[in-house]
C-alpha cells in the first residue's frame, strides 16, 4: 500500500470518524431539545391552565357583581317607585281636603286668631296648641319639594350602594 493509499484510508477513516461523531453528537443534541421542547409545552400548558384559572374567577368575581348590582338597583328603583307613589297619594289627599297641612303657631303671637283643629273631622273643643291651615297650594308645593328631596336621597342612597359594591369587588 502506498503512502498515498494509506493517507487517503486515514483520512477516509477520520471522515468516518468525524461522521460518526457528529452524527452521536447531533441524536444529543436533538434529544435535549426535545426534552427541552417537552418541558417547555408543559410549561407554557401549566402558564395557559393558570391564567385560564384566573380568567375563570376574574368573570365569575364580574358576574357575581353584576349580579348583586343588579339586585341593588331593583332594590332602589321600588323605594323610589314606593316613594313617589306615597307622594303622589298624599298630594290626592291634600287636593280632595282629607289631609290638611297645618303649622303650630306661636303662642305669644296675638296677632294671629284663628285656631285650626290638628285634625280634620267632628268640629268640637280641641285643647291643642295653636295651629294654622296651609293654603292647599302651598301645601301642594311643600309635598313636591319634599317629593325632590325623597328622590334624590334615594338617588344617592343608589349611588353610595353602587360604589360600594365596585370598590369592595363583590365580595
Amino acid at each position: 500500500m502506498t503512502l498515498a493509499q494509506k493517507l487517503a484510508v486515514v483520512l477516509l477513516a477520520m471522515a468516518v470518524s468525524f461522521g460518526a461523531a457528529w452524527q452521536v453528537q447531533d441524536w444529543r443534541y436533538d434529544g435535549k431539545m426535545a426534552k427541552q421542547a417537552g418541558q417547555f409545552r408543559t410549561d407554557l400548558d401549566a402558564i395557559g391552565n393558570a391564567a385560564t384559572a384566573q380568567a375563570r374567577a376574574e368573570q365569575d368575581k364580574r358576574l357575581a357583581t353584576e349580579q348583586q348590582l343588579a339586585a341593588a338597583d331593583q332594590q332602589h328603583t321600588k323605594e323610589l317607585s314606593d316613594a313617589q307613589r306615597n307622594q303622589a297619594q298624599l298630594r290626592d289627599r291634600l287636593a280632595t281636603a282629607d289631609v290638611r297641612l297645618s303649622v303650630l303657631l306661636d303662642a305669644t303671637d296675638s296677632a294671629s286668631g284663628c285656631d285650626v283643629p290638628p285634625t280634620p273631622g267632628a268640629v268640637g273643643v280641641v285643647h291643642a296648641a295653636r295651629r294654622a291651615q296651609l293654603d292647599p297650594a302651598h301645601a301642594q308645593r311643600i309635598v313636591s319639594i319634599t317629593n325632590e328631596g325623597d328622590r334624590g336621597i334615594i338617588a344617592l342612597t343608589a349611588c353610595q350602594s353602587y360604589v360600594r359594591q365596585i370598590t369592595s369587588g363583590g365580595k
